[in-house]
């Protein structure tokens, strides 16, 4: 028991420390241009695909887990952690050689952008401790936590997922 109070207190600390980490490290890179570089212009539509195949693997791996389809559930979730993580890198890579694009929307329209925006970006930085806490439970074998803890994480990652998809097709008639 003691072996598993130490490794969930070094679980903790590698949680805080990623969840501060890399939303610092993104919004330092996001500011930073590479000079000399070709603009990555054709990732947006990737990363942007990435997030809808994340909604639906998220989806794929809920159902497999009211199944009784352990291995599958577990094998859906670390595909989408890898293609999270995928997601990142190409998003940071576009916006470290291309300008960032604004959106051209007028009227309702332009708020209703900016909400889902706003409420995209703030909660894909809320996934990143639920993320690896539910992930860390399953790690340590505490699966009851784990499903308490994936009551919150899913819905919040599946809206992080969904509105990628949203805001990179809200966006994209203003690409150059």
């Amino acid at each position: 028991m003691e072996a598993v109070a130490k490794n969930e207190k070094k679980i903790k600390i590698w949680i805080t420390i990623l969840s501060v980490a890399i939303p610092l490290v993104v919004a330092i890179l996001f500011g930073y241009k590479i000079p000399n570089v070709e603009p990555l212009t054709f990732l947006p539509p990737i990363y942007a695909g990435i997030n809808g195949l994340t909604a639906i693997l998220l989806i794929i791996a809920v159902l497999a887990i009211k199944n009784g389809k352990q291995k599958l559930h577990q094998n859906v979730m670390t595909t989408c952690i890898v293609l999270s993580v995928l997601f990142l890198v190409m998003y940071v890579a576009y916006h470290m050689t291309s300008e960032s694009t604004p959106f051209g929307g007028e009227g309702f329209i332009r708020y209703v952008y900016f909400f889902i925006l706003f409420s995209h970006i703030t909660l894909s930085i809320a996934i990143i401790p639920l993320v690896l806490i539910t992930y860390s439970k399953t790690y340590l074998g505490d699966f009851e936590a784990h499903k308490r803890w994936s009551k919150y994480t899913f819905p919040i990652w599946l809206y992080v997922a969904v509105t990628g998809v949203v805001v990179y097709l809200m966006i994209s008639p203003y690409y150059s």
